[in-house]
């Protein structure tokens, strides 16, 4: 086990390695990628090459086991200097679909599948929410029938993320139609390039360079080989799969409010206004100290809540520690969500215009606030698990 003061040493380490990526590989052409609506398939694999797609998976899978501690610090570095939630939701779409697979798949299932996407060579989406079902995931109406040897899947699926290009897709499906509750619910891994699988561009107020879709499945014949788990047991994958989704969402936040206190910073120190500059008065520099307070309270409870599951203080107190990580995630989505809005106000009229990363964020706070569940849903949530 490192010590504290070797975590933190590697912390800062990957914090730097991730700057140098984003302002290598990233910065310059990020502009251009949101006008496209996506970002060079290649990307995945130069993240792979210098590891940032393999981080928390195990060895023997291509992966390079790491605590929440150095994931964040990863995340937060790259949020901070790139902007882009666009960005880091397609490139790490696979953190989220591959979990499942990593906890309950098969170890066939896990060598067909992991190690190609932690290379960068596939990519891999969740596909969960489906229309008019939302965070609702009891309703989800997808059916995987089985025949013979093979899945039979009819339904759709809508807002995935990574859903227009993954090659593979995590899919939540209802293979005992019979059980209208979570005993009916499944996963199941399906091939992006089976027959009957359609996809649809979806276009959004912000990740404008994140591919986002909608799914249909039209009987696509899925290998019965590509169960997760056993069936019935899908729920509770969902579930558990949520906790991390919003402990990284929760850093991601993080990292954005940062990079707007730094954008903002940066302009009021060189506009000029008055004869004097921006950050010289008064009001510009309890708008920034507002910020600031936001984001060191963030960052206190996001290493809190993280140290709790390094150590596997969760497995003890299972529903104490969801009930952090859903309200941590409404705390730092709203830090997001103050700073976007006051970084803009101290830009001006160059917060309003695109380029700005203040501006790209602003129009970013609203699917951070509502992905992986809505600040309604967490805060019912968090109340329940804490039995009020």
């Amino acid at each position: 086990m490192p010590s504290i003061e070797n975590v933190e040493e590697d912390a800062q380490l990957l914090a730097d390695a991730a700057r140098r990526f984003i302002q290598t590989e990233v910065a310059a052409h990020l502009n251009d990628w949101e006008e496209a609506g996506e970002f060079p398939r290649s990307l995945y694999q130069r993240a792979a090459e210098v590891g940032w797609l393999a981080m928390g998976y195990p060895e023997e899978l291509g992966g390079t086991p790491a605590p929440w501690k150095l994931r964040n610090a990863m995340t937060v570095a790259m949020a901070r200097v790139g902007g882009s939630g666009g960005l880091m939701a397609s490139l790490f779409s696979h953190n989220i679909g591959l979990p499942p697979v990593i906890r309950h798949g098969s170890a066939a299932l896990q060598q067909e599948v992991v190690p190609p996407v932690l290379r960068g060579e596939k990519i891999a989406a969740l596909a969960i929410t489906e229309p008019g079902g939302g965070t609702d995931v009891m309703s989800l109406r997808t059916t995987a029938r089985l025949e013979g040897d093979e899945y039979v899947v009819d339904g759709e699926k809508v807002f995935i993320t990574s859903g227009m290009r993954a090659d593979w897709l995590t899919v939540a499906v209802r293979t005992n139609p019979k059980d209208k509750g979570p005993g009916g619910i499944s996963m199941l891994m399906v091939p992006g390039h089976l027959p009957g699988l359609s996809r649809t561009a979806l276009k959004k107020m912000g990740w404008l360079c994140s591919d986002t879709a909608h799914l249909r499945f039209d009987s696509v014949r899925v290998p019965a080989r590509y169960l997760v788990g056993e069936e019935g047991s899908g729920f509770k994958m969902i579930l558990t799969n949520f906790n991390g989704e919003r402990l990284s969402m929760a850093a991601m936040a993080l990292g954005f409010s940062e990079c707007c206190y730094d954008e903002a910073l940066a302009w009021a120190r060189q506009r000029k206004t008055f004869g004097t500059a921006l950050v010289d008065h008064q009001v510009i520099r309890h708008k920034l100290m507002d910020m600031k307070m936001r984001i060191e309270s963030t960052r206190a409870w996001l290493n809190a809540v993280s140290a709790r599951a390094d150590s596997g203080d969760k497995a003890d107190k299972g529903s104490q520690w969801v009930a952090e990580v859903c309200l941590l995630k409404n705390h730092a989505t709203q830090t997001m969500q103050f700073c976007a809005d006051q970084g803009v106000q101290i830009l001006g009229g160059m917060g309003f215009m695109r380029g700005t990363a203040c501006e790209r964020i602003y129009r970013e706070v609203k699917v951070m606030m509502i992905g992986g569940g809505t600040e309604e849903i967490m805060k019912e949530l968090a109340s329940r698990q804490l039995g009020l």
